[in-house]
């Protein structure tokens, strides 16, 4: 067998191996199930995924100061990224800008009452694809346990 036609057939055999199927089927899905919500969101909301991501956080704790910095970290986004994401955010009403005390640097990000009004009713478009996509699909008796392995994948990757 010739060099190249055994490079094709390894390169095949690691193609088609049950770990990068599954690997795939997890991508896949988790790409569509995003692409269902952004689309209901947008349709729905007005909003982009994204744009509802920035909400929960603000609206999770009331109370809680939350930075633009740290709303790049949890969101994964550059400096600029977020900056972007804000400006859009803050010129349809979504959120304000308010300085941080006691730090000039510093710039807290928190939900408006349109914001919040919008939030909630994103929140149920949310839920229903979610229900219906990802809930529902499952057998009720593995769903806990399909969310508890997804936590521990989480868990094993942000303490690496």
């Amino acid at each position: 067998m010739d060099t190249a036609k055994r490079e094709n057939d390894e390169a095949a055999r690691a193609a088609d191996s049950p770990l990068v199927h599954d690997f795939g089927l997890l991508i896949k899905a988790a790409t569509r199930l995003e692409q269902r919500i952004d689309t209901a969101l947008r349709k729905e909301c007005e909003i982009s995924h994204t744009m509802f991501e920035v909400l929960i956080r603000l609206c999770r704790h009331p109370d809680e100061e939350i930075s633009q910095r740290r709303l790049a970290d949890d969101l994964t986004l550059t400096s600029s990224g977020i900056t972007r994401l804000i400006d859009r955010m803050e010129g349809t009403g979504l959120v304000r800008r308010v300085p941080a005390p006691g730090d000039r640097r510093s710039v807290l990000v928190e939900p408006t009452g349109q914001g919040r009004t919008v939030f909630l009713r994103a929140a149920a478009v949310h839920a229903s694809v979610v229900d219906r996509y990802f809930v529902a699909p499952v057998p009720p008796a593995d769903y806990g346990r399909l969310t508890r392995s997804l936590g521990e994948i989480e868990k094993a990757l942000r303490d690496a």
